[in-house]
């Protein structure tokens, strides 16, 4: 399964839960109903996985705790705030970068409806494949790098980022 595919199942899943449970809960329930939402599907998920980062030469086991890497191939970043603040896309592309993994979701279930919480962050996954999820979301470019799709509303369209 690819990236994209594994994307569709977790933005589906993802909006399950959010309906059942609704917004303001603890993140770690999320992750723990996801979890096994994603399960129930025929994903294998890790979760609270360590990740080590390689600083001049040296191996630190403290890098960073990735909420759920799906397949090992796609990484969920969960929260549970009333917005999402840039740093967490930029938090979550330092994530991908850290592990060579192209393919992460910024999922915040602190808002009223999922769709407005769910951020896609691309490392080097090709530009072909973001049109998958061209319908829930605009796919624009951020600094440094980072390939990241938002909500916007039909009259945010027409105006350019």
């Amino acid at each position: 399964m690819n990236e994209n595919a594994i994307g569709k199942t977790v933005v589906d899943a993802a909006v399950k839960v959010h309906r059942e449970l609704g917004p303001g809960l603890l993140e770690t329930v999320y992750e723990a109903v996801l979890a096994k939402e994603l399960e129930s599907r025929g994903l294998h998920v890790e979760r609270q996985v360590s990740v080590p980062i390689v600083y001049g030469g040296m191996r630190f086991e403290e890098g960073f705790r990735a909420d759920m890497i799906v397949e090992g191939k796609v990484i969920l970043e969960l929260k549970s705030v009333e917005q999402l603040s840039k740093v967490h896309a930029k938090q979550l592309f330092t994530y991908l970068k850290l592990t060579g993994l192209k393919l992460g979701f910024l999922l915040n279930f602190g808002g009223g409806l999922m769709k407005d919480g769910i951020e896609r962050v691309v490392n080097g996954l090709p530009e072909d494949d973001l049109r998958v999820f061209a319908s829930l979301r605009e796919t624009h470019r951020c600094p440094h790098g980072v390939s990241a799709e938002t909500p916007i509303s039909r009259q945010d369209a027409k105006t350019p980022r």
